[in-house]
This record gives structure tokens, sequence and C-alpha cells, in this order.
């Protein structure tokens, strides 16, 4: 990791900054979501998956040293690339970090705001789950 919580957050507003077009910031998701680690198929599993969405995403958490680590995967690309950008920024920190944060960093990346309302709620359902793991792991 080695970046700060900011930091990994400009880098995707800056990293999505490049694009000029959404058609082209939902192909840079799609890389995104190329980039998630395997998701092992046993953690498929009803409990691990999100509520919420329209597609089928699972997460999987573990702590570590007072850190939060996540894996996920979905069965839609975009959600894939949604839920890989949210794992890229808030895995490895501290649950106080992600509890403290807004993530307003996806509203400065325009990405609620280009999704349809099916996927918003999905994304809203993929952060709220992120905070509340770290809200019970404080």
């Amino acid at each position: 990791m080695g970046s700060t919580l900011q930091e990994a957050k400009d880098r995707l507003i800056e990293d999505f900054s490049m694009f000029d077009e959404w058609l082209d910031k939902y192909e840079y998701l799609i890389d995104l979501g190329k980039n998630l680690q395997p998701y092992p198929e046993e953690k498929k599993t009803e409990d691990r998956l999100i509520k919420g969405c329209q597609s089928r995403v699972w997460m999987d958490w573990r702590l570590e040293d007072g850190r939060i680590y996540f894996t996920a995967d979905s069965d839609a690309i975009i959600t894939r690339g949604i839920i890989s950008m949210l794992i890229s920024v808030y895995s490895g920190r501290t649950a106080a970090e992600i509890a403290a944060d807004d993530f307003s960093f996806i509203d400065r990346i325009g990405l609620r705001e280009n999704l349809s309302p099916t996927r918003t709620n999905g994304l809203l359902s993929m952060i709220s789950t992120i905070r509340s793991v770290a809200q019970n792991n404080i």
C-alpha cells in the first residue's frame, strides 16, 4: 500500500480526470475490475452477498494487525470495477480510518451521477457494507 487514504483517493480522482468522456471512464472501471484479486468460489456464499445490489457482489474481509483487508467479486463487469475501486482505496486501512471517511471521492469522480439508479443503489450498499465492517471493528 504505502500511501495514505487521502493519497489513494486523490490518485483515483486524478486517474478518472484523465478521461473526458464517461464511456472512457466506464472502460477504466472495467479495467479496474479485471485487476481484482481472484475471489475463491467457496466464498461465493449467501452470507457474503451484499444486499441491495442488482448484480451479485460477494465481499469478505479479515482483520490483521489492526487493519481490515477486503476481498470481493461480482458477476457484472462494471460492478466488479466499482468494488475493485473501493477495495483499492479502503483495504489495508484501520477501522477508524474507514469509519471516519466520508467517501466523497466517489462524487468528485462523478461516479454516482453517471450510474443507473440500480447501480447507484449497489454502490451505496457496497459503501454501507465497508462502513459497517469498519464500525464493528473499532
